[in-house]
């Protein structure tokens, strides 16, 4: 069973995964990467003008053959002025419209947001991008946005996993309130930056239940949010383990809750902080504790 789609507030609909052409490939060729990703069912394509290699995703589309409404491509602007960008990202991509354009961080803004955005209605009202959205926004942003906007943000692009889930909880309630479909990148940030935290044992547990990896129960969780899967990799056995997230049975509420409580314990690191931190003030306060006593014992 595919993954599906999901509706946008603008009428269209986006993949529910994406295939990215950022992190460790950025400023490469990724042709090769993402024609295997292509060739073994995915359809959404997420590059971006700051990953450097738009050029080579284009190449991997034209080598594929598909046609356009097989393919979902999202780009995102990074620098320069706002139309140059896009005439630039499409030039390279060797197409005539993107389906999804983002501005990649509100950092990276040309001037002030409202004058970038209506830049963005601008290149959605000449069709060069089908839908228009942010990356990396907070829910101060979004609000910030929605007060000059005409057309509203159809995604917000976000890092996103089970240790930054307490910080991201109200701004995944904003975006549904306000009909803004969440991306999530780096999800698998548990089990390959911060492995050996409180979250693994969780994912192992329910991975036994679903007949899953530990990857497959972290992008089940990220779609049980109602959240776009946005992910990478070089090895073609990772893209079909991806995949086959789409068959797998659903994660139970209490599976969720699971999740969400061992994410909240923060990863090793900021866990080994924390008791080096309260063992530094235990040591402190015996120290001063000693030193009071045998003063007094001095004066006695």
């Amino acid at each position: 069973m595919p993954f599906g789609s999901v509706k946008l507030n603008d009428g269209n609909e986006i993949p529910a995964i994406a295939f990215g052409s950022g992190s460790t490939m950025k400023g490469k060729d990724v042709t090769a990467y993402v024609g295997q990703a292509l060739e073994n069912g995915f359809s959404h394509i997420d590059t971006a003008q700051f990953y450097a290699n738009e050029e080579f995703v284009g190449d991997a589309i034209r080598e594929e053959g598909l046609q356009r409404d097989e393919l979902f491509v999202t780009t995102k602007y990074g620098t320069g002025k706002v139309r140059d960008a896009i005439q630039n990202s499409l030039q390279k991509l060797g197409l005539k419209q993107v389906d999804l354009y983002l501005i990649h961080n509100p950092a990276m803004v040309d001037g002030t947001l409202e004058n970038t955005w209506r830049e963005f209605e601008k290149i959605k009202d000449a069709g060069l991008a089908k839908s228009i959205g942010v990356s990396n926004f907070s829910v101060q942003q979004l609000q910030d946005l929605d007060k000059i906007a005409r057309i509203k943000p159809a995604v917000n692009q976000i890092r996103f996993h089970p240790y930054n889930w307490n910080q991201n909880k109200d701004l995944v309630a904003y975006a549904s309130k306000q009909g803004i479909v969440l991306e999530a990148y780096s999800s698998l940030t548990p089990i390959t930056k911060t492995p050996g935290g409180p979250v693994d044992h969780v994912l192992s547990n329910i991975g036994e239940r679903i007949g899953a990896t530990p990857a497959q129960v972290i992008f089940s969780w990220v779609k049980s949010k109602g959240v776009v899967i946005v992910t990478t990799t070089t090895k073609k056995e990772r893209l079909e383990e991806y995949l086959a997230v789409a068959d797998l049975p659903e994660l139970t509420d209490a599976e969720i809750t699971a999740i969400e409580e061992a994410g909240a314990k923060g990863p090793p690191s900021f866990r080994s902080f924390t008791q080096r931190k309260a063992t530094f003030r235990l040591i402190t306060v015996t120290i001063a504790v000693a030193l009071f006593y045998g003063a007094r014992w001095l004066l006695a």
